[in-house]
């Protein structure tokens, strides 16, 4: 019996001394940081995580795995977005690419094959001729896509991009914001399977201090 209260104990201070070892895994400043300036998010009632990256970035594909593999699990109460990062002119054409697959609603289709054609296949996609043609090659028309992709729609979109990288401050790519508060990505988190547990981590943070809409309201 004595022996059996010893081990107990034992146990009992090792997760007492482990417990908060955990929660100081990371810190701020060193695996994320903090926005200077927090941003409105798209949800009230959720918490929003914000993926920016570039197609031609090649740790944008290489996160992409992690990516869905962690959308696969992902907490119903966390919204997540893509969002393509402009961090210059150059950027914009992939960027009108991605709201243009979106509008056509075959961003499940496009997305994954970008990422492919450009990193795996080494395809130049750096026109819109270019872009067309893979459009086209992916099964949507080349009317549909000239229609959208010179849409005011994906302007507006891609303004708002522009304007979102400009307020997160971001200098790289990718770089994952959460609940527009923090910012996380390679150089931080160390690794891309890292960049996800920062994200959780993050995540259970804004979780836990979150106020429900309903009782919010309440005067």
């Amino acid at each position: 019996m004595k022996s059996m209260i010893r081990w107990f104990s034992a146990l009992l201070i090792s997760v007492l001394l482990t417990g908060p070892l955990a929660a100081a895994e990371y810190s701020e400043g060193m695996q994320y940081l903090r926005l200077a300036n927090p941003q409105p998010t798209s949800v009230a009632d959720k918490v929003e995580v914000v993926e920016l990256f570039w197609y031609g970035c090649p740790h944008c594909f290489d996160l992409e795995p992690h990516i869905r593999q962690w959308l696969e699990t992902k907490p119903d109460d966390v919204e997540f977005v893509r969002m393509p990062a402009v961090l210059g002119p150059g950027w914009e054409l992939l960027g009108k690419g991605f709201y243009t697959a979106e509008l056509l609603g075959v961003q499940d289709r496009i997305h994954p094959a970008l990422f492919e054609a450009l990193h795996v296949k080494k395809q130049k996609i750096n026109d819109e001729a270019a872009l067309q043609d893979f459009f086209v090659n992916h099964g949507v028309s080349a009317e549909d896509f000239r229609k959208t992709f010179a849409s005011f729609a994906v302007s507006v979109k891609l303004n708002n991009a522009r304007a979102m990288t400009r307020r997160y401050a971001i200098t790289g790519v990718p770089t994952l914001i959460v609940n527009g508060k923090f910012s996380t990505g390679g150089r931080q988190a160390g690794s891309n399977a890292n960049i996800i547990k920062v994200v959780d981590y993050l995540v259970a943070r804004e979780r836990d201090g979150m106020v429900p809409v309903a009782q919010s309201a309440q005067p």
